[in-house]
């Protein structure tokens, strides 16, 4: 389930942080540039060793999020079926193409589109306040065993929509919002469909992942390709327990993945249930500011008892964070600096180092250090795109524009300005929404700011 909070790509430190999914539109009419896309590419291949990926797609194989044991394997069987339904749009179908295209040439499933009414998987775009009133912070989330809305309010209740129950998988439905932005209904589309496919759990230590409540990646990586092939490889079958999976998972990887089988990085740690309750307590904006910012601080303090470095430690500072912001800025920046510092150890933490940019530059631009500004956010803008994150791009160049006409280099600012409305219209959705993004970032320099 893909959560409101994870998909507000970026907040800016300012006195709060913009959290623009709650009144995103769909792109349809504008007096801004043409919207932008990106071209399909392939995933880079993952960089851990197989040992490690074995623990990996057991603990997402066989657990829930929640912490609930999953008793055994199951997966669909034959050809994979998928159609859309409800207010769907041309870049909801073309994202799906696209989409179904990658998981045949990468994960090597034999999965299609089709308009039967009895497909496997169904993808029904509704209201996002539909979603939210039956799944409260839920941007988006699948459901077993049904094929409809209807159907899903008709049986919500009962235990015929519980993972753990299932021999087998025959048919799910993922609901996405028809109200949202481009990107946020693709984000959607990868998350949903590779868990309606694949595993249910989501592990935070992963950190090339879209397996991953943080929500960093956008699409799926190498690592979830690999996973998802060897969630429907030969050597397994539904109904299959953890242990029997085990024994036959070394022979499976050495097999799809020979690389693993050199080295690579090593162990990305364990779980830890405390951990992950602080981490759900931060994030939960149904909580007190104050409890929030408490047990942003609980996740650090357990990250450095565990002695754990990357992904996990980085998020948790960058929680911290945005919590600080408006509060106390001054821990706020420490607090990015140190989630900058963290994520700075691995080439797979890239594109969260990004992120963390946007808060850095944001502080810069707030002291007129226009400068400051373009060293932090310039070579981050190639990282957002190649990790087809629009909203992140144009937040990066829309600083960027700002900083050149701080510096005075005033032909530059236009066109990075121009470029950046074009990827922002995927990224943000309607023009009311592109344009306040844009005047927030604006309203950071000392000679605009109220």
């Amino acid at each position: 389930m893909r959560s409101l909070l994870a998909v507000a790509a970026v907040s800016l430190a300012s006195c709060a942080p913009l959290d623009s999914t709650a009144t995103r539109a769909p792109a349809l009419d504008s007096t801004l540039p043409a919207m932008q896309s990106f071209a399909p590419t392939p995933a880079q291949p993952p960089m851990r060793s197989n040992s490690q990926i074995a623990q990996d797609f057991l603990d997402l194989a066989f657990m829930m999020e929640s912490g609930r044991p999953v008793p055994m394997l199951t997966r669909y069987e034959g050809l994979i079926t998928v159609r859309t339904t409800g207010a769907t749009s041309p870049t909801l179908e073309r994202d799906l193409a696209l989409l179904l295209q990658r998981l045949r040439r990468e994960a090597g499933l034999n999965i299609e589109a089709t308009a039967a009414p009895g497909a496997n998987i169904t993808i029904e775009a509704l209201p996002s306040a539909a979603l939210q009133r039956a799944v409260p912070r839920a941007a988006c989330f699948v459901v077993p065993n049904v094929s409809s809305w209807e159907e899903f309010n008709r049986l919500r209740r009962s235990p015929q929509l519980d993972w753990t129950t299932l021999p087998r998988r025959d048919r799910a439905a993922i609901f996405v919002p028809s109200d949202a932005a481009p990107q946020e209904i693709r984000d959607c589309l990868h998350e949903e469909l590779a868990q309606a496919l694949g595993p249910l759990n989501d592990l935070y230590r992963l950190p090339d992942s879209v397996f991953n409540d943080d929500n960093i990646h956008a699409v799926l990586t190498g690592f979830d390709m690999l996973i998802l092939k060897v969630h429907y490889a030969p050597e397994f079958r539904n109904g299959m327990s953890r242990a029997e999976v085990a024994r036959r998972l070394p022979g499976v990887l050495a097999r799809l993945n020979p690389a693993g089988e050199r080295g690579g990085q090593g162990s990305t740690g364990g779980i830890s249930r405390d951990w992950i309750n602080a981490m759900q307590i931060a994030l939960s904006p149904g909580d007190t500011p104050g409890r929030r910012r408490e047990a942003a601080a609980r996740a650090v303090r357990l990250a450095n008892t565990f002695g754990w470095s990357g992904a996990r430690e980085g998020f948790a500072h960058y929680a911290y964070g945005r919590l600080m912001v408006g509060y106390d800025d001054a821990h706020a920046q420490a607090a990015f600096m140190a989630s900058a510092e963290a994520y700075a150890q691995s080439p797979t933490t890239r594109i969260h180092s990004a992120h963390v940019a946007v808060q850095l530059a944001a502080f810069e631009m707030r002291r007129g250090n226009g400068a400051g500004v373009l060293e932090i956010v310039v070579p981050e803008i190639p990282v957002a795109r190649a990790h087809e994150n629009a909203a992140l791009m144009s937040t990066l160049m829309m600083f960027q524009a700002e900083a050149l006409e701080m510096t005075g280099r005033f032909d530059e600012a236009r066109a990075v300005r121009l470029d950046s409305l074009s990827w922002a219209r995927y990224g943000f959705g309607s023009d009311a929404n592109v344009r306040a993004r844009q005047r927030e970032i604006s309203g950071l320099r000392p000679a605009t700011r109220t």
